[in-house]
């Protein structure tokens, strides 16, 4: 495991540094966050000066996820393909992924897409994104009636 912030000098600033992980677990009192005892950090005063950082896992030790559900660097750049009229049509590209709702009920993400300098909020659900292929960065959708206008205000 490593932690990092995009900087170069191992805690603030620099490359990311690899850490050992003592201890894991997730927080009952703190629902969707989780503990880490670090090896080489004694105290929690220690630790303190960790926060704020990443934990980044290298690729190859990341989870597989079940099915219908992704990273979001993993949809982050795809693009996006309307599945209207005979062929899909480019929309635009995954900006970023948003995250709704509250840590015990985690609400349908939202897709952040740029559409030519313009954001379209696409929500990541079944009946929308009819498929979504990671591995070729192409999303197809099927936009509900109405979803432009709601997002241009209109």
């Amino acid at each position: 495991m490593f932690l990092g912030d995009g900087a170069s000098d191992g805690e603030r600033g620099g490359e990311p540094r690899r850490v050992g992980v003592k201890e894991f677990w997730v927080d009952r009192n703190h629902p969707g966050q989780a503990v880490y005892w670090f090896e080489g950090f004694t105290s929690i005063a220690e630790a303190e000066k960790l926060r704020g950082l990443d934990v980044l896992i290298p690729f190859e030790q990341r989870v597989v996820l079940p099915a219908g559900q992704y990273f979001v660097e993993d949809l982050v750049g795809c693009s996006v393909f309307e599945l209207a009229g005979e062929a899909p049509a480019l929309i635009g590209r995954v900006e970023d992924v948003q995250a709704t709702g509250e840590a015990q009920q985690v609400g349908t993400p939202i897709l952040v897409v740029d559409v030519r300098g313009e954001e379209l909020l696409i929500p990541l659900a079944e009946d929308i994104c009819r498929r979504v292929d990671v591995v070729g960065r192409r999303i197809e959708v099927v936009l509900p009636e109405g979803l432009r206008d709601l997002n241009s205000g209109g």
